[in-house]
């Protein structure tokens, strides 16, 4: 990654020397079909930009990375590239006050995800195309100012290989040369601009509302258009339009909208306004829960959401990230609640976000939701879970704080302000001011400007009756935040667990007495942040921790116990309560969860405790209980259920003995069979994969499965478990296709890391600790980001939890001080990882 960062500071001066007319980016995709690797690994990329200078200055620099420049011409006159190029910028001398650049230039193909990513499908061979480049790689594909305040209008041209189509953000059209001309669209960011080109499955509908007619069309590749469910792509869309056309009083300001489910994406999804884009995993090949439909339906209302939040209008540099995500993340539960049938969302959002901000919160590198961000190596590493999932939790306080119509009124005027341009805090703050009559910026110092959670625990006293003399929330942190939360009393009554008295306060400082709750009966659980409308931790006092542990599947309101679970699993992380018996309340009330989202989150922290936060020792009776369970739970479970489903998968996660094995076997080759189960291709590579990894299959078994499934899909199935295969010669190979080689695409490179690394493996893969540390500054430098994010994140040993390699962690970082910032702050996360792992162990080997 050498010379392709960009400040902040460069940032702010070259946007106060210049401001931007409008692109026309011209492509010619047509080598993407060529027949030899050279004709494929480049397109031409031709641009024009129209600018102007408004500050000091005669000299500025255009992005771009490719690997070679034609010709650049500035104002007529031409510049040498061999002078002017340096492989990431162009530099510009002598200015005028308007300016007219044109740049020629070769542009590569990517296998990486990153700018212009060239997929061949291995089932029919078709190639397809598509660009990916938050937060700064539209430079790969055309020259431009890369950066979100330098906002214009783009008009896009594309000649493409015979037959196929190609879609951009304007509505487009093929003219008889067989080039796709685009529409101009209105002021953008760069990083949001976009082209899909390919033999794509397309299919159409359209959004109407009074007057206003929005073009709907959903894509995928041709192999996968047997799976795709269109119609409920589109109904979710539908439904989501319809209540931001309802709430957000500004008509969807960007013409069309087509979303495009792609290959080899390595994000969730992007909202390129007028062409959204999908990592195609939501098109699902077998059956699912219906968790993961609810989870693609928050994803396309999140997108959505980005037309307003983001696209419309801008933050201005990436410190203000959270102006577009935290509101998205935000209105993807709100929007599910309100509009759709996943009328439950905010239990994911309890149980399934939160538990991403409060990890990320507790790290050494969490940062206040409005970060520091020096250059653009800091932007690419925030998109994360402060930037997301708490910059979310804190909207939904903010709602409880402010009030809903507030909150929406602030919206409405914060979109009619500033349509097409770009914002800072203050501009956000001032307005929710306005509408809701609050201190913004005494509650903004506290929540947006500041970072760690808090901890919120109820402190209780009774009279001789047994009835409440006090009730009051200690709160705990580095920051006291002011919390608007509800406290809730639930007593056993008739085998179930249910609230019977609730109150609402403003919760400040070390200890708030919540006096409606005074001369209340005893309650046998105290739920602080019942409804979870604030952001904090939550801890019990010892009735209530008895409480959960003999009765938590008695709790009737499928939030409060989604809540709970949530806070029996932060006790876990933070060593607070023994691995081994948050394992024994999981396997005793796991079976009765009703929602399927929080089960199937129950299912992985199930995992993580036996594999990360239980003594050592203990693992091997800890995983045995859980192949158990997970099978007693399977054969109960009623049959072709969703339930049943989730089992089956979280046992053969398990599976572990000879007999766990001889079912897995049975049920593949059809001598086995749980009624209603039905063992389609997905459940079998998920049924296979813990054979590959014991050595029960080996090569020609995994092939085996391949020809079955001969699809993208199975590819990436296929390279995990043939990396999976607990032998030194595979583990040596795994590591040399990823470190030693740059061919693997960066989804072939995550399925092979993913292979790498298993719990049973500990000391086959022991000996690459050393290699690890050895390999990854190089790496760092020689790859692109992303797949240097993938393999630091992804291979460091921290299956070796041992005080050696936390030594060994340290060492690095001590003599690797000079190291690129966003290496070191992905290695002291993983360290902190590592480092809570031990500590929870040592929780643990005490409970023994």
């Amino acid at each position: 990654m050498p010379g392709e960062n960009l400040s902040r500071d460069e940032a702010q001066e070259r946007a106060a020397l210049l401001s931007v007319d409008g692109y026309e980016v011209v492509l010619d995709l047509r080598s993407a079909v060529g027949d030899s690797a050279e004709a494929v690994r480049t397109f031409r990329s031709e641009t024009t930009i129209r600018f102007r200078r408004t500050g000091d200055g005669t000299s500025t620099f255009v992005d771009l990375i490719a690997p070679s420049v034609d010709a650049v011409t500035l104002n007529g006159r031409s510049l040498d590239p061999a002078v002017v190029f340096d492989g990431s910028r162009i530099a510009l001398d002598g200015l005028a006050d308007e300016n007219t650049l044109v740049v020629d230039a070769r542009c590569a193909y990517s296998r990486t995800g990153e700018g212009m990513h060239r997929f061949v499908d291995p089932e029919d061979g078709e190639v397809y195309l598509y660009t990916q480049y938050e937060p700064a790689d539209a430079r790969r594909v055309y020259a431009n100012f890369e950066q979100p305040d330098l906002k214009a209008p783009y008009r896009f041209s594309v000649t493409a290989p015979e037959g196929w189509t190609v879609w951009s953000n304007g509505a487009g059209q093929q003219d008889a040369e067989g080039v796709w001309r685009f529409a101009e669209t209105a002021p953008i960011s760069t990083y949001i601009t976009c082209v899909v080109a390919g033999p794509y499955h397309y299919v159409t509908d359209s959004y109407t509302r009074g007057e206003l007619e929005i073009p709907l069309g959903a894509m995928c590749r041709k192999s996968l258009a047997k799976h795709f469910d269109a119609d409920d792509v589109f109904l979710i869309t539908k439904q989501g339009f319809d209540f931001f056309h309802d709430n957000f009083d500004y008509p969807y300001p960007f013409g069309k909208y087509d979303q495009a489910f792609v290959p080899e994406y390595n994000l969730g999804a992007m909202e390129n306004p007028g062409m959204v884009t999908f990592r195609e995993e939501y098109i699902y090949r077998g059956k699912v829960t219906q968790a993961a439909y609810e989870a693609r339906a928050n994803v396309i209302l999140h997108e959505m959401a980005h037309m307003w939040f983001g696209d419309l209008v801008t933050m201005v540099w990436w410190d203000d990230l959270w102006l577009k995500e935290s509101f998205a993340d935000f209105m993807g539960s709100f929007v599910n609640a309100e509009a759709t049938r996943f009328t439950n969302s905010w239990v994911t959002f309890a149980n399934n976000r939160k538990s991403w901000a409060y990890r990320a919160d507790q790290l050494p590198s969490t940062h206040p939701i409005t970060a520091d961000i020096r250059d653009l190596e800091d932007a690419k590493l925030n998109f994360d879970g402060i930037t997301y999932a708490k910059g979310a939790s804190v909207l939904k306080q903010l709602v409880a704080y402010a009030g809903r119509d507030a909150f929406l009124e602030g919206s409405r005027r914060y979109f009619k302000r500033h349509a097409y341009g770009n914002t800072r805090l203050a501009d956000l703050l001032s307005i929710l001011e306005e509408t809701s009559g609050r201190d913004m910026r005494t509650w903004a110092k506290s929540w947006l400007q500041t970072s760690g959670v808090n901890a919120l625990t109820p402190a209780v006293t009774y009279d001789a009756e047994g009835r409440i003399t006090e009730l009051a929330v200690v709160q705990e942190g580095d920051e006291l935040r002011p919390h608007r939360a509800a406290v809730g009393l639930y007593r056993l009554s008739g085998g179930e667990l249910v609230r019977y008295a609730r109150a609402e306060a403003d919760i400040t400082g070390t200890r708030t007495v919540i006096t409606d709750l005074t001369g209340q009966d005893k309650p046998d659980l105290v739920l602080v942040n019942d409804d979870d409308l604030t952001y904090c931790k939550v801890r019990f006092d010892e009735r209530s921790l008895a409480t959960l542990r003999a009765h938590l599947g008695d709790i009737t309101d499928p939030l409060a116990r989604a809540l709970c679970w949530s806070a029996l699993w932060n006790l876990t992380r933070d060593g607070l309560m023994p691995a081994r018996d948050f394992v024994a309340v999981a396997l005793a009330f796991a079976g009765r969860e009703t929602d399927i989202g929080v089960l199937q989150m129950v299912h992985a922290w199930t995992k993580s405790a036996v594999t990360l936060y239980a003594a050592p020792e203990w693992r091997e009776r800890g995983g045995r209980l859980l192949a158990e369970g997970g099978l007693r739970e399977l054969r109960v479970a009623e049959p072709g259920s969703e339930h049943q489903l989730t089992w089956a998968r979280f046992f053969a996660a398990t599976a572990s003995t000879d007999a766990d094995f001889q079912l897995l076997e049975g049920l593949l080759d059809g001598t086995a069979k749980i009624d209603g189960l039905d063992v389609d291709q997905e459940l079998r590579w998920a049924l296979l994969s813990p054979l590959a990894v014991h050595g029960r299959a080996d090569e020609a078994r995994i092939g085996e499965e391949l020809a079955l499934d001969d699809t993208a899909t199975g590819k990436r199935h296929q390279v995990r478990l043939l990396a999976s295969r607990p032998s030194a010669a595979v583990k040596a190979q795994a590591w040399a296709q990823v470190v030693e080689s740059d061919t693997l695409s960066n989804a072939l490179v995550e399925a092979t890391i993913a292979g790498f690394v298993q719990p049973s493996q500990r000391e086959l893969i022991a000996p690459y600790a050393e290699k690890y540390f050895a390999a990854i500054e190089r790496l760092w430098a020689e790859r692109s980001i992303q797949i240097g994010m993938d393999v630091v994140r992804g291979l460091f040993p921290g299956l070796q939890d041992d005080e050696a390699t936390l030594t060994a962690t340290d060492a690095w970082l001590s003599a690797h001080e000079s190291a690129a910032p966003a290496l070191r702050r992905l290695v002291l996360e993983a360290r902190d990882d590592l480092a809570r792992a031990l500590r929870a162990q040592a929780c643990d080997r005490l409970a023994a």
